[in-house]
């Protein structure tokens, strides 16, 4: 506090040709009330150290309240700086892999090189398909960085090649691959983040079935659990989506003409993602998601309406496996949809204390979190055996609008406190008006 004090004095008896406004603060119950018997202080008053400590209390407190007041402006405009230093992230969205997302990054490269841009490859593949690699010809690549990895040599994006070389523009192909061990980081959503950070603009690509939040609806589509994915989060920072479209015969027309797999791999392909009735769906959700998108930005860019009601969720798992990933899945999506905030909670009884709860729910617990705050969630573990009490508390604290809860798991023996237990949780949320989602297992 005294050197806060003493940097605050220093600063305001500056000698200046304007003079400076002061007054003394009285208290009630240690509450400042106003302020009253202003002060006029000018450089032709003699500043003596007498002088100065009768009013730096009072000039602190003065500076306090007005940094208190003024404290969330500062804050945006420190955000609006950060923003502006960082770069520009545009994202290529396909519904499948063939679409041609890496065709249009790198005509756009092709553009802005003729246009004078300092634009470079920092990673893209071509899959063997003829016409990606002729667009490659002619762009400015970056090479890859070489790395050993169970005996074999493998090229990896050179990150720190990027940063150096420092390109107003860079081009990055597969935003959902995972990096090898021995890269800075696990993903490469995480270097272009890096890109970002360090005010370079970036062009990437990703598939719909890559979309952490759309994991589950993709796996119910294919048949197929997609292990690379990408936090929704990542969408949400990026300035521009655009949407590599295709209909079903089209794209079944260049894959077995050749133009997106092997020959060897062409009939594989249409008995598994490429089905006529799965690229339907898988189209329908990429559409579907850059419309979001684009709503998002617009809603972003407008005045919020005080008078509307803001929506915000609250997923309420279990330490089981699956449900609880549904779940927030299905949460992080409703919350993507109304441009608004989620928080998952735990209610962790005394069954499932540090020194009780079995090493698997453990883990699963751990995975559970890690999911929802790369989904943009708000964690809570809360140790209460009231589970009913403490959901309804923590809806309250945080003006939720919106319970999601899994298919309650109810046993003969058990089934008139689980009811019981039900009723309480329906008449909270009635009276706070408060929705309530139950998801099927």
């Amino acid at each position: 506090m005294l050197s806060i004090m003493q940097k605050t004095d220093q600063r305001l008896f500056t000698r200046n040709r304007h003079g400076y406004h002061f007054g003394k603060i009285p208290y009630q119950n240690e509450k400042v009330l106003s302020f009253t018997e202003p002060i006029k202080v000018t450089t032709k008053h003699r500043l003596t150290n007498k002088y100065i400590k009768q009013y730096s209390s009072c000039i602190f407190f003065a500076i306090l309240l007005v940094v208190m007041d003024k404290e969330q402006n500062v804050e945006h405009f420190l955000s609006l700086i950060r923003k502006a230093k960082r770069g520009h992230l545009k994202i290529y969205i396909g519904m499948i892999a063939g679409v041609g997302k890496t065709y249009r990054m790198l005509r756009e490269a092709h553009d802005l090189l003729t246009a004078g841009v300092d634009v470079q490859v920092g990673y893209v593949e071509t899959h063997g398909r003829v016409d990606t690699a002729a667009k490659l010809e002619g762009l400015p690549v970056i090479p890859r960085k070489k790395l050993f990895y169970k005996g074999k040599e493998v090229e990896e994006m050179d990150l720190q090649a990027i940063l150096q070389i420092h390109p107003e523009v860079v081009i990055v192909d597969e935003l959902a691959h995972t990096n090898i061990e021995g890269c800075v980081n696990e993903k490469r959503w995480q270097d272009v983040l890096d890109l970002l950070d360090a005010g370079i603009n970036v062009i990437t690509a990703v598939n719909i079935q890559h979309i952490e939040s759309l994991n589950g609806e993709v796996q119910d589509i294919s048949g197929i659990e997609v292990k690379e994915r990408v936090p929704d989060s990542v969408l949400g920072q990026a300035d521009e989506v655009v949407n590599i479209d295709l209909t079903a015969e089209e794209l079944i027309s260049r894959l077995k003409a050749g133009k997106i797999y092997k020959p060897d791999k062409i009939e594989l392909a249409l008995r598994n993602f490429f089905k006529a009735e799965n690229i339907l769906q898988l189209r329908e959700l990429a559409l579907k998601e850059v419309a979001l998108r684009v709503e998002k930005k617009v809603e972003n860019e407008v005045v919020e309406n005080i008078g509307l009601r803001h929506e915000r969720f609250l997923a309420c798992i279990s330490s089981q496996e699956k449900t609880p990933r549904k779940l927030i899945r299905k949460v992080a999506r409703l919350a993507t949809h109304y441009n608004s905030k989620f928080v998952v909670l735990h209610v962790q009884t005394r069954h499932e204390s540090a020194d009780r709860i079995p090493l698997a729910k453990q883990r699963y617990l751990i995975n559970h979190f890690k999911l929802a705050s790369e989904l943009g969630g708000e964690v809570l573990q809360i140790q209460s055996d009231d589970i009913i009490g403490t959901i309804i508390n923590v809806c309250r604290e945080r003006q939720i609008s919106t319970v999601c809860v899994g298919k309650p798991n109810i046993q003969l023996f058990s089934y008139v406190r689980s009811a019981l237990r039900y009723k309480r949780l329906l008449n909270n949320l009635a009276i706070l008006n408060i929705d309530l989602i139950i998801l099927g297992s």
